[in-house]
């Protein structure tokens, strides 16, 4: 469902697949080929929410934000299920494992790999191309290209499957 809030309402490119049970509501922008799934909630009630091409969200995943804290995802970015985003930044390639949290102004590098489970601070920086695990998360190393493999194949996995749903389904 889409809802409107103070004259805001989410714009959501065509090739977008948006499950049924999803709820995105006001300031927020969901770009091409990118997949929102099941029971997720997308939340531009305080600040705008930017989610890029071929991004995917996956089931029961909560986006949300304060108003100097806009939350942006940008370009092919793998969130997992049950993740918690708030006004945060989501570099290009990067992953971020089921149940993770990342809160309010911190930054995920690039093609970095944020371990399940794994809780990110407010205002925490992380580097391009590591993997980081725990609570409070911490990187444990560098991404080989076997790991860099993996995210690619979760990213286009996601959007080919989106791509069908939204086939099969015709609606958003």
């Amino acid at each position: 469902m889409f809802y409107p809030y103070k004259g805001k309402y989410p714009i959501v490119k065509e090739r977008a697949f948006i499950a049924p049970g999803v709820h995105v509501i006001g300031d927020v922008k969901i770009g091409e080929e990118s997949s929102i799934w099941f029971n997720t909630v997308i939340r531009g009630d305080e600040a705008p929410i930017s989610i890029g091409d071929r991004c995917n969200v996956q089931d029961n995943s909560t986006l949300h934000n304060y108003e100097e804290y806009p939350l942006i995802l940008e370009d092919e970015v793998s969130i997992g299920h049950n993740v918690i985003l708030h006004g945060c930044v989501i570099r290009t390639g990067a992953l971020v494992g089921m149940g993770a949290t990342i809160l309010d102004g911190a930054e995920i590098g690039e093609s970095a790999f944020i371990g399940a489970n794994t809780l990110i601070p407010p205002g925490k920086k992380i580097p391009p191309r590591t993997m980081v695990m725990g609570s409070p998360g911490k990187v444990i190393r560098e991404l080989n290209d076997d790991d860099l493999a993996m995210i690619r194949l979760t990213i286009d996995s996601y959007r080919d499957k989106g791509q069908e749903f939204l086939k099969e389904l015709g609606k958003r």
